[in-house]
């Protein structure tokens, strides 16, 4: 689960069924999209050439620009300061990582911008200060090798976890660099396992062998820039030398793989990603593949002898029909031998979805969204081996992350069926406690502080009605002393897309800058998130990706009809996705709105499949070069319908030379098309940052504080 702060990646929560659009690893600009310079009604291309001088000289001058008048707002040095103190608060909760006796920790602060890896025990991690054991130093490491290195994670064989993969990103961007470490020395490994910067996908088989799917070589990428070909890579082997072990084809959005060590249930699954909702998978046996037959949009875990199975469509088998939203369960011998019989462990119902499920040694625990506020169920089985549930008695309303702690690799480990329960809402900051399945007992471990004193605010939820009749709910978070006149300063920010839930959270920058100024925040669900499970996100994808506009519209003009806020007030506010969602809007809509925030988007759809990853996209919004297809995405592609003649709000464009996910041309260019026809809007670039637009805690401050500073002079009363 992604514990980022909102705003400092796109969209800000993570579902498990989103975690592949979160982590994709895009290719560099190719060739063959830099030599379409022929479009007719694309004078801006030039601007897709993403470190072009011609580019970079735009992209200064524009940043220059909007420091300027940003910049000028008199709060803004101090809200950059207090939401710098927000980000490098020793007082943060560590999210940790369990390997064997280990709690391992990426933590970034003021003395170490880019941050530092370590680790430390259970006990001395439940101390309020513990005693870390430094692994490495980022900082250091950069300065030493002149490299801009952010972390990008670490592969550790299991389960001496004496040697490591680790991922170092430069300036942020999803394609990495891959590097053996020595624990033990604290070294690199000479002559160890390493490849060039590329998307790469690679994990440990033993201490000889790795799997890795990466950048081969010509037709070794899927056309969405993706690795196309899985290989086994055998210590001192050149890398061209690697036995194919799965390949994928070249429309495929990417071959991949997961390889699980458990002592008596070593699995390793490959993946064929036919697109972004089906798959096709097999069980790895030698140099064979054994296919795995289901239908292809459920995702499959396997847990020890037990294999669990989420649908993303209605399945009839067995005389039985299972409805999409579902979680179901079956032995995993009987299931791969072609029996179908299965446990359902989970229905969906109008209000009810299942965000995510752990499991400790012996039990399952489900993360329940009802209403958009999360519930928790545990499964075992009882004495006679038949499954049986009980809720869990957890907070309740608000976001709950849970996550097992039992590591499978140890056969007598203390905290097999033990698992964080972690609660937030937009009022309540973060808390960490120690549960124990079977249990409804817990032991706080961490609490962050209350970064902004909440006294007298409250959160309210809503619905109102969609243009197609449906029920579409928000929630309201309530400064103190603020009343329904019609002329509060409010953003509204909204996703919906790729099945993501929009959960509530604990903001300690938006605590500052926004609430105790005075600011009302509400954040929609719409449909083609997925609050209410696969239904919601189907119901807006392709042909009907409208309703998401649409439905966001109606919670705007619900804001003004309450009199929450009004037009001059009301600003709108979205990330990637999302910044598809507010272009189309306002587009729309312009006269509901005075602000608008549009963060790393997607703007250009007659092109989006053509640049960087976003042919892996299709599946959500349709192929352009198709014309029946092209015709429904026509209709809302803000790039293609913003217009001369339009009066629309005030527009700050944010993106990052180094998003290597959402191309920054879709940012550079609407924000060209838009200055030439006349409209007022402000851009700014970050040159590092990846697709969360920010590298460190100094930029993500600095980007924080740019936003505020527009949404401030906008929207004040």
């Amino acid at each position: 689960m992604n514990n980022c702060a909102r705003g400092f990646c796109y969209p800000r929560a993570a579902s498990r069924k989103a975690f592949a659009l979160l982590c994709v690893l895009a290719a560099a600009l190719s060739s063959q999209t830099m030599a379409e310079t022929s479009v007719p009604d694309d004078p801006y291309l030039w601007l897709e050439d993403v470190q072009g001088d011609r580019a970079l000289a735009w992209v200064r001058e524009r940043n220059a620009t909007s420091r300027k008048v940003l910049e000028a707002w008199p709060a803004f040095a101090n809200t950059r300061s207090r939401i710098r103190e927000v980000l490098d608060s020793r007082e943060r909760i560590p999210a940790v990582t369990r390997r064997g006796p280990w709690l391992y920790n990426f933590w970034q602060d003021a003395e170490h911008p880019r941050g530092v890896w370590r680790r430390a025990s259970m006990s001395e991690y439940r101390k309020a200060e513990p005693a870390w054991e430094l692994l490495l130093d980022l900082d250091a490491l950069g300065r030493d090798e002149h490299e801009n290195w952010v972390w990008a994670g670490a592969a550790c064989l299991r389960p001496a976890d004496t040697r490591c993969l680790l991922k170092l990103s430069r300036g942020g961007a999803d394609a990495s660099v891959v590097r053996e470490y020595d624990l033990a020395t604290r070294r690199f490994v000479d002559g160890g396992f390493e490849l060039p910067e590329a998307k790469t996908d690679i994990d440990w088989l033993d201490i000889d062998a790795v799997l890795v799917a990466t950048d081969f070589g010509a037709g070794s990428l899927t056309e969405s820039g993706y690795p196309r070909v899985v290989k086994r890579w055998r210590r001192g082997q050149p890398l061209t030398q690697a036995n194919t072990v799965f390949e994928g084809e070249t429309k495929d959005v990417a071959a991949g793989f997961a390889i699980d060590l458990t002592p008596g249930y070593e699995r390793t699954v490959v993946n064929r990603q036919i697109d972004f909702y089906n798959a096709e998978l097999g069980l790895l046996q030698g140099d064979r593949v054994l296919p795995i037959d289901r239908p292809t949009d459920t995702q499959v875990t396997f847990w020890r002898d037990h294999v669990l199975i989420e649908l993303r469509s209605d399945w009839t088998i067995n005389g039985a029909t299972h409805r999409r939203g579902s979680l179901l369960m079956a032995p995993a011998s009987d299931y791969l031998a072609g029996r179908r019989e299965f446990v359902r462990l989970f229905e969906p119902t109008a209000t009810r979805s299942l965000a995510s499920f752990t499991t400790t040694r012996s039990r399952i625990v489900l993360d329940i969204l009802d209403n958009v506020a999360s519930r928790l169920q545990e499964w075992h089985p009882d004495d006679g081996g038949r499954w049986r549930s009980r809720e869990v008695k957890a907070p309740h309303p608000g976001t709950i992350d849970v996550a097992a702690l039992h590591d499978p690799m140890i056969e007598r480990d203390d905290w097999a069926e033990a698992y964080w329960l972690q609660y937030s809402d937009f009022l309540t900051p973060d808390s960490l406690m120690l549960a124990s399945a079977g249990s409804d007992e817990r032991q706080l471990v961490k609490s962050r502080p209350r970064f902004f004193d909440a006294s007298g605010m409250r959160v309210e939820q809503h619905a109102t009605t969609s243009k197609d009749g449906t029920r579409v709910p928000y929630f309201v978070v309530w400064p103190r002393g603020a009343k329904a006149d019609g002329h509060n300063p409010t953003v509204l920010y909204g996703y919906g897309g790729f099945e993501v839930a929009q959960k509530p959270w604990y903001s300690g920058a938006f605590g500052n800058a926004w609430f105790s100024q005075g600011g009302v925040l509400v954040v929609a669900n719409i449909r083609g998130g997925g609050e209410f499970g696969p239904a919601w996100h189907q119901a807006a994808v392709l042909q009907n990706k409208q309703r998401s506009y649409d439905d966001f519209i109606a919670v705007a003009e619900d804001l003004i009809k309450r009199r929450i806020t009004g037009p001059h007030h009301l600003g709108i506010e979205g990330g990637s996705n999302g910044g598809l969602l507010v272009g189309a809007v306002m587009l729309q809509r312009p006269e509901l709105f005075n602000a608008v925030v549009c963060q790393v988007p997607l703007l250009d759809m007659k092109r989006y499949h053509k640049l960087l990853a976003g042919a892996s996209w299709m599946a959500e919004y349709g192929d352009p070069d198709q014309p029946e297809q092209w015709a429904w995405i026509a209709r809302y592609s803000p790039y293609q319908n913003v217009r001369k003649d339009q009066k629309l709000p005030r527009v700050l464009f944010i993106t990052s030379t180094r998003d290597d996910r959402v191309h920054p041309g879709h940012a550079r260019k609407m924000a060209a098309r838009m200055f030439e026809q006349g409209h007022d809007l402000l851009y700014y670039e970050n040159i590092e940052g990846g697709h969360g637009a920010a590298a460190d805690n100094a930029q993500r401050a600095d980007m924080l504080a740019l936003e505020f500073s527009f949404l401030w002079q906008q929207l004040k009363r």
